[in-house]
């Protein structure tokens, strides 16, 4: 065997995060125990002491691998597109680094955080989204003059519901009838670019609540 061919030893660190994102992902942060977590990488609980200190600490790093390169990548992306991106390239960026992502893998992870609303809150959004949203929201105000703060904050947020639902559902959306039986992300991001930039050029003076019969 060859030295290029022969597989890189995987280091303490990563063994411990691996497992808690297994172990997070199918049973829940609270269901799951640091002892839970050392037996699935065989380690030892001073092990994860040394690295993280606390479950807390764990878990706040293993949302950090996650997010920190997607938040990473959209902001490049949006820098890259320009002073004045268009439309579509400002929702290219904010879908394009979470699609491309290891989805089968982060899925189980993100489903529990988005389903804590204050561990999202304060160990999701605060940290890892609050600077992207208003970096797009700001070149989304250039792109879109004509809506509110207000329209704009929630035309953003179902946007991210829409990437959101796709990201809980990637791995059952093929074998939905009318899907086409594949999941190919260059052809799901033509789509869903396409849907969102529509609902933003839609008037924001179309009537909020529907009179009742």
């Amino acid at each position: 065997m060859t030295a290029s061919s022969q597989e890189v030893p995987t280091g303490t660190k990563t063994k411990i995060l691996n497992a808690a994102e297994k172990l997070f992902g199918q049973h829940g942060f609270d269901a799951t125990s640091l002892r839970d977590i050392t037996a699935e990488a065989g380690v030892n609980l001073a092990a994860v002491n040394y690295h993280f200190q606390s479950k807390e600490s764990l878990i706040d790093a293993l949302i950090d691998r996650r997010l920190g390169p997607i938040k990473q990548k959209r902001l490049q992306m949006l820098e890259a597109a320009g002073p004045a991106p268009a439309l579509e390239q400002i929702v290219e960026a904010f879908l394009a680094p979470i699609l491309d992502h290891d989805l089968p893998t982060a899925v189980p992870l993100i489903g529990r955080v988005l389903s804590n609303p204050s561990l999202f809150l304060e160990r999701v959004y605060k940290p890892h989204l609050g600077e992207t949203v208003a970096r797009f929201s700001e070149a989304l105000e250039k792109a879109l003059p004509g809506l509110s703060t207000e329209e704009r904050f929630w035309r953003v947020h179902f946007m991210a519901g829409a990437m959101t639902h796709i990201l809980a559902l990637s791995g059952v959306l093929p074998l939905m009838e009318g899907s086409g039986g594949t999941l190919d992300r260059a052809t799901l991001m033509a789509r869903m670019v396409t849907f969102l930039v529509a609902g933003f050029r839609a008037s924001a003076d179309s009537p909020h609540i529907l009179e009742k019969c």
